[in-house]
């Protein structure tokens, strides 16, 4: 994948992360603030101040996720962002730590209905 692919990728990656966070925010699910600066995305739980950071690493055509529960590598493969270590499939994990920091059942998606 060129770099320009990669960074398409990882952008729409962003953008649907957030935007599935913003509609559970509205709809009283989860009680987070989304805030995006280039290819970091800051998620911030309100009730307990904690943090998830997702940004993109166009050099090792990743994407990077660093929580309470730890940092975690995710590679492009077969159309889903695979963990580099273990194969877990990123919104599936995003899904668990949201679940664990905000304090209500969560699930994202790659394309949120």
């Amino acid at each position: 994948m060129t770099e320009s692919e990669f960074l398409a990728l990882a952008d729409a990656t962003l953008n649907a992360i957030e935007a599935a966070l913003d509609r559970l925010n509205e709809q009283d699910m989860v009680d987070v603030e989304c805030s995006r600066s280039g290819n970091v995305l800051e998620i911030e739980f309100i009730d307990n101040g904690s943090k998830v950071i997702v940004n993109s690493q166009a050099a090792m055509q990743e994407m990077w996720v660093a929580a309470r529960s730890g940092g975690f590598h995710y590679r492009h493969v077969d159309g889903q962002w695979l963990n580099t270590r273990d194969g877990s499939e990123l919104f599936a994990v995003l899904s668990e730590i949201t679940t664990a920091q905000g304090g209500a059942p969560v699930v994202l998606t790659p394309n949120p209905q």
